[in-house]
């Protein structure tokens, strides 16, 4: 009898939740989750919106394809938008917010600025959103949506996101310039910086194979070219072909805006080629190679690993995004659902 009224309880509360859900989104029960009010706890889950708006995951898959297509670099750009959210203030879409009377934009920080892009695919998927399901899908949700398909769609693994975060009313260029790892980051700046965000080694690692895509900038990996331990010397670490190859493109004065493929062998295709680079002493940025050649054994032994196995690399990147994903969302009552990605209501 106990038990039936259990289970009696929790179908209730699973009903109220799924009418609420709908009539309300972002007003959903959960367990575990963070940013609740009232005493309830607000968890993420992938079907958050099945009945708000089931179309959700279509309209952004099909403004992705489109834009990739046109742009394969894209994908990685992307990708990177939704971890330089994440890591300022929790995943809340603030890294979208423009200057205005209120806001001082995180776009304008040293990591974003004249380097972090894809603003416009997302005021595309927003508004399109928009026209289905008004105020109903998340911009930070769409962040998390839309990293996840741009990895699928540049061949990588698929994971199902977990959904219902909402965005943030502030933004933080302090935090912005701060918490970003940069990308001549030692291996102990780079483990300090994703602990405080509660992601662990084999998070670094898994999640650094982002860069298996992409392009970065000569002002990002110059100073292991011309003065890499402050003695005018390149890095002893970089093979000498690719050094001189990399010179070539990023010249010791000038060309900053020059850009090198993060994987020179399939730049556009998510794979583990990113490791098989680093083990040769062709990581492109500092902050890869360190993964390698730094002090720490576990970084090392796992580029070994996804060097020679694609499968176990795809497994933990998944569950690496999903965990990054989870870094404190706003939920049930905090934040808001933004009209315009780009602005607060």
């Amino acid at each position: 009898m106990e038990l039936f009224k259990v289970t009696l309880g929790l179908i209730v509360i699973a009903s109220l939740s799924a009418t609420l859900s709908s009539a309300n989104p972002g007003f959903n029960f959960g367990w575990g989750g963070h940013g609740g009010s009232g005493g309830w706890s607000f968890s993420l889950f992938p079907e958050f919106y099945q009945f708000s708006c089931p179309q959700a995951n279509d309209i952004v898959m099909s403004v992705l394809e489109r834009a990739i297509a046109n742009e394969p670099r894209i994908a990685a750009s992307l990708l990177r938008v939704h971890f330089h959210d994440c890591f300022v203030q929790g995943c809340d879409a603030s890294v979208l917010l423009d200057d205005s009377a209120t806001i001082i934009s995180e776009k304008n920080s040293g990591p974003n600025k004249n380097s972090l892009r894809g603003f416009e695919v997302i005021d595309e998927i927003k508004a399109k959103l928009e026209e289905a399901c008004p105020q109903t899908v998340s911009c930070a949700d769409i962040l998390a949506l839309v990293a996840r398909d741009s990895i699928v769609l540049s061949g990588g693994p698929y994971w199902e996101v977990p959904l219902g975060r909402r965005d943030s009313k502030t933004a933080s260029l302090n935090a912005s310039n701060t918490n970003i790892p940069p990308p001549n980051s030692t291996l102990q700046n780079l483990v300090t910086s994703f602990n405080r965000q509660g992601l662990d080694e084999v998070d670094l690692v898994a999640l650094s194979g982002g860069h298996t895509i992409g392009l970065a900038r000569c002002v990002s990996f110059k100073q292991r070219l011309y003065n890499q331990n402050g003695n005018k010397q390149p890095d002893q670490t970089l093979d000498k072909g690719y050094y001189y190859n990399l010179k070539s493109v990023c010249p010791r004065s000038g060309g900053d805006n020059n850009t090198s493929p993060l994987d020179f062998a399939s730049p556009a295709k998510f794979d583990n080629a990113y490791f098989k680079h680093i083990l040769r002493g062709k990581g492109l940025l500092n902050s890869d190679e360190v993964l390698f050649t730094g002090s720490a054994g576990t970084t090392m032994q796992l580029v070994k690993i996804y060097a020679e196995d694609e499968g176990p690399f795809f497994i933990q990147f998944a569950k690496s995004m999903v965990k990054m994903g989870n870094i404190s969302p706003l939920t049930g009552f905090n934040g808001e659902v933004r009209k315009n990605c780009r602005r607060i209501n």
